[in-house]
């Protein structure tokens, strides 16, 4: 046997050519697009070979590059699989002259038989029976001619290629005259040659086609009858063996006809000759011979039990036994049927549909009774370039009855998500008369009944996703927020009102709605902010159970009054698959929901079938409170507050004043405008320079925490870790106000206990369960508390408990410094109250020096929870040693990266020009720790040893992590305010700590470069240990250079599991880390003393430049804005406030319909200005930078 064989093909053939190779032992060489490089035929091979970028003709047809990789990797054989360069006469030449064996027939046998006149030549030499036809035809007015000869229909075939393309069925005069040229197009275009014949077209034909298997020296095997009738465009859709329903005799004499030819040529390897069979008449006709291995070769594999790459390896080898011997062992059992699954919509005319696939299940398949080929899992890529095939299912049985029933529950069992498939029309094409009875044709399928139970996405709104509540819950730790709809109350009401379980999906709407197809009947209600709605141009009303019929269009609108999300429920909700426990979409990780994003023009989601068609139910007036000029959210005072962060004075201003929704608001956080804090410390310390700073702790959804000097209400896709200081967390009952806030809406907070807080939260679990008994609009305002509700201990053993809302308590221990002693112990009081598995308490978040536990007071009461902590704190503090397993985690960091430099001058565009730590952020590191060029901050970064204290302090395992070794802790303080773009991966420093972006997001760290992935959507990787995320706790990072082109290619393979990192186990002493400390006290100390003064120098320099507050810029006034447009004159205005991020046309410039002019930056989501007609552009009122009013004129458009 060979010991390489490069395999010139991808998919589910590439992979199943290497299944038999490794069973051969030899090596299989795999070659591969880029847009294959998530593909299993990569992975399971033991070499790939990357071909780059492009279509076929730069990849897989690339004959010279295929042969100098077969050299480059020692290949002693090509296979070509099927499709290709399979049939390519000349590659196989070229391959025998650089001896390399070509796994297939001869290429004179390629020539002879890859022409279809050729090949109906020598079929009428050897007595094998035609259908009537022509030779090759030069002209329309010859095909016109033979045609009338042969009598219609015909059908125009081009002489070269398959899989249906360049056939035309024509019925008369005027369709073969239309038809000629575009068959010799097809055939030019496609297989290089413009050669065109006809034949006579049978009405009711059946496709069947005889497997046969030739040495090379005259002998060849025939491998039984297969029926491929089952056909879409003359592409084949089912497959099976043996033919069902053929008169006695048939099959004998189809085997004899394809041996006789087959011999005739001296055939070798596997081929397959196929024939028309006529129904009405009996009789059969030569087609075409195929040489090369069939798609649907499986099903002849699975009842004869044979294996026939093996068979062609073999050969091609030498080894191969006399057929003779082989056709003695030979007996076919039961019968096999194949279906084809491709990414594809059958209810958009079989529309290809390339994309990511997030879901990916297939069941049990031992081979034999089931057999499914394929080469995709989750996180692979349907490409558009190729065919978009995902698998081949064989089903084998001993009867046919058997194999069709066996098939359909292996596609019912089948789940694909991500994009769309033709897995329900193959069920549905099962059930039909026509195969189902065993007697199918090759037009059957033109009868098919068939509707998706889905809605087509046809027009795709703002930004709308699917949601489910309560979303994602117990991930916390590692960064991943709960997602969940932002207004759960009106997502809820609405499941409530239509029948739905909790956690049924629905679609969130923001400010602009979709229009949606529904192909299936349907019940829907439209809840949240009132929102124009239609079904096929009637209004809809809105909070009412409604009707949809199959067909209809439902269309929403834009919000134009208060509130900014609706919510489309649909009864049984759609169907879709969940990540980590919930299928809320979120867009930021690129997980949940229809594709891990926002839906656009062409998605499709499922639903469930329609149970009950039941319409009309309401929702009472009581609950659909009217959202007022300036909004109350009520709020438990804590967890920071006055005198420790805030002056008493600013607290006060803090509730009495009114804040306006900053238009850089979205479902991360809802940014506030109002007056600037008053601190009651001069910095954050080692925490960073701000006062706002401190070491990063755990946040609880609804906590307004200062970025800076300016607030932001964390939103449902927050980030779970970071360092600023929260006054106030908005209680449990009135989260869902922040989904109805939108830029320049006004807001209170007003302060409640936490027995007020709960009891509104009990009523409203009551009117989500009930429909009835709102929760009250108002709540008295109470005298401020402390947020402190524990303190015991003190210096490193003191613990600090504080309220963080209703439902959440943030634990601090110790002093608020860097000190690994408390981090130690803050992570054995976390594995204590782990231990106790307490009913009630839902997470538990670790930050540097806090903890933080999510719980539900009416199963945990509070009083009971200190309890417990204060206890299991003491048995902590009890302990003398602690040690903690470690890994050391070898990590490429690509130095001062591009995607790092794009985003601060993003930052300077729309956030904050005049930064201190702008334009460069390593010279902003050097300054504030009084380094001597930025080359020693490249030194320090790539010699620390960084402890991970945390994960997801920038979501999805994102690790907060410091030097262990003080003089390699860099100090910095964060973005004010943060940026609202930061690339995925992207390494920066803020106060004392280094974080890696788990994700592309907002962020506020000083950027030091990017490195690889933290996150693993899909794909099991052997570096993740099983979990989508990484870094564990205690492990201690350490970063080697690489080039930005290096890291380009380490991001493209690590995810795939193909660029292995170097994980070292390890284990952390507490008492040799102090011995540490002691030993190095002096250097340590000098170099905290240098870095304090660079510290302080920055800080005056901020005070005499004025930039140690940022004032946020006020929306100017469009000049002009007024000013009467002329004839056929158009204002394109900005639909919300925000920033204008582009404007991508200049005056003068002619645009179409639907062309983007400008791109505005609005509640973290880029939202394009397109012009609404053809036109030219007379005049741009804006540039780049500005900020927007809604409705503010930003370009003039003038009709062409």
């Amino acid at each position: 046997m060979f010991d390489k064989v490069l395999i010139a093909n991808r998919g589910a053939i590439a992979c199943r050519i290497a299944r038999t190779l490794r069973a051969l032992g030899a090596g299989a060489v795999a070659v591969y697009a880029e847009a294959d490089a998530a593909s299993r035929h990569v992975s399971e091979a033991d070499e790939a070979w990357p071909r780059g970028a492009g279509a076929a003709s730069t990849t897989y047809l690339d004959a010279e590059r295929i042969l100098a990789i077969a050299h480059e990797a020692g290949a002693q054989a090509v296979h070509p699989g099927y499709g290709f360069l399979s049939e390519n006469a000349a590659f196989a030449e070229r391959c025998e002259a650089a001896g390399i064996a070509f796994v297939g027939p001869t290429p004179e046998q390629l020539r002879v038989f890859g022409l279809k006149h050729t090949a109906r030549a020598l079929a009428k030499a050897h007595g094998v029976p035609l259908l009537e036809g022509t030779e090759l035809l030069d002209s329309a007015d010859d095909a016109l001619a033979a045609a009338a000869q042969v009598g219609y229909p015909v059908m125009l075939k081009s002489t070269a290629g398959g899989g249906g393309i360049g056939m035309r069925v024509c019925r008369d005069e005027g369709e073969l005259a239309r038809q000629f040229d575009t068959v010799r197009r097809l055939g030019e275009n496609n297989f290089s040659d413009a050669g065109v014949f006809l034949e006579k077209y049978i009405e009711r034909a059946r496709h069947l086609e005889v497997q046969i298997f030739g040495d090379g020296r005259g002998e060849v095997l025939a491998l039984g009858v297969r029926d491929c009738s089952v056909q879409r465009r003359n592409q084949k859709v089912l497959e099976e063996t043996p033919a069902p329903n053929l008169p006695a005799g048939v099959a004998e004499a189809l085997c004899e006809a394809a041996v006789r030819l087959g011999r005739a040529v001296g055939y070798r390897s596997a081929g397959t000759v196929e024939f028309v069979y006529d129904s009405a008449g009996g009789a059969f006709f030569f087609l075409e011979v195929n040489t090369r291995l069939q798609v649907e070769h499986g099903v002849t594999e699975q009842v004869w039990g044979v294996d026939l790459v093996a068979w062609m390896l073999r050969l091609a080898a030498g080894e191969l036994p006399p057929l003779v011997a082989l056709a003695a062992d030979l007996q076919p059992r039961g019968h096999a049927i194949q279906a084809r699954l491709y990414a594809e919509d059958p209810a958009r005319d079989f529309q290809p549909c390339p994309g990511l696939l997030t879901e990916v299940v297939f069941p049990p398949a031992d081979g034999r009774a089931l057999r499914i080929d394929t080469w995709v899992e989750a996180g692979c890529e349907i490409p558009p370039s190729f065919d978009p095939m995902i698998a081949k299912l064989i089903a084998h049985a001993p009867d046919r009855d058997g194999a069709r029933a066996a098939l359909d529950a292996a596609l019912a069992a089948t789940r694909l998500h991500g994009v769309e498939t033709n897995r329900d029309y193959l069920r549905r094409v099962l059930a039909d008369r026509p195969f189902a009875s065993g007697e199918p044709w090759t037009r059957c399928l033109e009868a098919l009944d068939y509707r998706a139970c889905a809605i087509e996405v046809l027009a795709a709104g703002t930004q709308t996703t699917v949601q489910d509540w309560p979303g994602r819950i117990g991930y916390w730790a590692v960064g991943v927020p709960p997602s969940g709809p932002m207004d759960d109350r009106a997502l809820r009401l609405g499941n409530r009102l239509l029948g739905n379980a909790e956690g049924t999906t629905a679609l969130e709407i923001t400010m602009s709605g979709p229009r949606l197809r529904f192909h299936a009947d349907a019940v829907v209600a439209v809840t949240g902010a009132a929102i124009p709605c239609s079904l096929d141009g009637t209004a809809l009303p809105m909070t009412t159970a409604v009707f949809v019929a199959a067909g209809a269009v439902v269309e929403l609108g834009t919000i134009a009054g208060a509130g900014a999300r609706s919510y489309l429920c649909v009864r049984g909700g759609f169907d879709l698959p969940a990540y980590l426990g919930s299928r809320s979409t979120f867009t930021l990780g690129q997980f949940g929901g229809h594709g891990g994003r926002a839906l656009r023009p062409g998605d499709m989601l499922r639903l469930f079938p329609l149970a009950d068609a039941a319409a009309g139910a309401c929702l009472p007036p009581s609950l659909l409170p009217a959202l007022g000029a300036v909004r109350e959210l009520r709020v438990i005072y804590g967890p920071h507050g006055a005198p420790e962060y805030f002056t008493p004075r600013y607290v006060e201003q803090f509730f009495a004043s009114e804040w306006e929704v900053h238009f850089n608001s979205s479902r991360t956080g809802v940014r506030l405008l109002g007056p600037k804090p008053e601190w009651a410390r001069e910095s954050g310390g080692e925490a960073g320079l701000h006062p706002s700073n401190i070491h990063d702790n755990p946040y609880a959804v609804g906590a307004v925490d200062f970025t800076g000097d300016m607030p932001v209400i964390l939103g449902p896709d927050g980030p779970s870790l970071g360092g600023f200081v929260c006054p106030v967390t908005v209680i449990e009952a009135d989260l869902w106000q922040l989904g109805q806030l939108k830029a320049g809406d006004r807001l209170r907070f007003v302060p409640v206990d936490l027995a007020t807080a709960r009891a509104l939260a009990a009523v409203r679990r009551h009117e989500c369960a009930t429909l009835a008994n709102g929760v009250p609009a108002c709540s008295a305002a109470v005298s401020l508390c402390s947020p402190v509700v524990l303190s015991a201990g003190e210096g490193d053993t003191r613990l600090v408990a504080r309220l963080a809302g209703d439902t959440h308590l943030l634990l601090e221990i110790g002093p608020p410094e860097l000190d690994l002693v408390l981090r130690f112990r803050a992570h054995a009081l976390m594995q204590a109250i782990e231990a106790q598995q307490l009913a009630g308490l839902v997470d538990l978040t670790p930050g540097i020096r806090s903890l933080q536990l999510h719980y539900v007071p009416e199963e945990l009461p509070l009083a009971a929870l200190l309890a417990r902590i204060a206890a299991l704190w003491r048995e902590v503090c009890a302990r003398e040693e602690l040690e903690v397993p470690s890994r050391i985690v070898h990590l490429p960091l690509s130095w001062d990266d591009p995607a790092c430099r794009l985003a601060i001058e993003k930052y300077m565009t729309t956030v904050r020009k005049d930064a201190p730590w702008c334009p460069d952020n390593l010279e902003f590191i050097r300054r504030i720790n009084e380094l001597d060029d930025v080359a020693a901050v490249r030194e320090i970064v790539f010699a620390a040893h960084y402890l991970v204290m945390g994960l997801g302090d920038v979501y999805l395992g994102a690790p907060v992590a410091t030097p262990l070794d003080p003089r390699h802790r860099l100090v910095t303080t964060k973005y004010n305010p943060a940026r609202t773009w930061t690339a995925e991966n992207s390494v920066g420093i803020g106060g004392s700590y280094l974080c890696i972006y788990g994700m592309e997001g907002p962020g506020g760290y000083q950027f030091v470069g990017r490195t690889l992935q933290m996150w693993n959507r899909y794909r099991e990787v052997a570096a993740f240990g099983g979990k989508p995320w990484l870094l564990r706790f205690f492990d201690q990072i350490r970063f080697y250079p690489v080039t930005a082109e290096e890291l380009l290619r380490i991001r493209r393979d690590f995810p795939l599991g193909r660029y292995p990192i170097r994980i070292e186990p390890a284990s952390l002493r507490l008492a040799d880390y102090r011995d540490f400390l002691a030993r190095e006290a002096g250097s340590i100390g000098a170099f905290r003393a240098r870095q304090r003064a660079g510290f302080d120098a920055e800080r005056e320099r901020w005070i005499a430049t004025g930039q140690a507050h940022f004032e946020e810029g006020e929306v100017a006034a469009d000049e002009g804005e007024d000013e009467a447009l002329g004839h056929g004159e158009h204002a394109i205005e900005s639909q919300i406030a925000g920033n204008l991020w582009q404007v991508c046309v200049v005056p003068g410039q002619a645009v179409a319909a639907g062309e983007t002019l400008a791109v505005l930056e609005s509640m973290k989501m880029e939202i394009p200005l397109t012009a609404p007609r053809d036109g030219i552009v007379k005049d741009v009122r804006a540039q780049p930078g500005a900020p927007l009013r809604a409705g503010q004129r930003v370009l003039v458009l003038q009709e062409s």
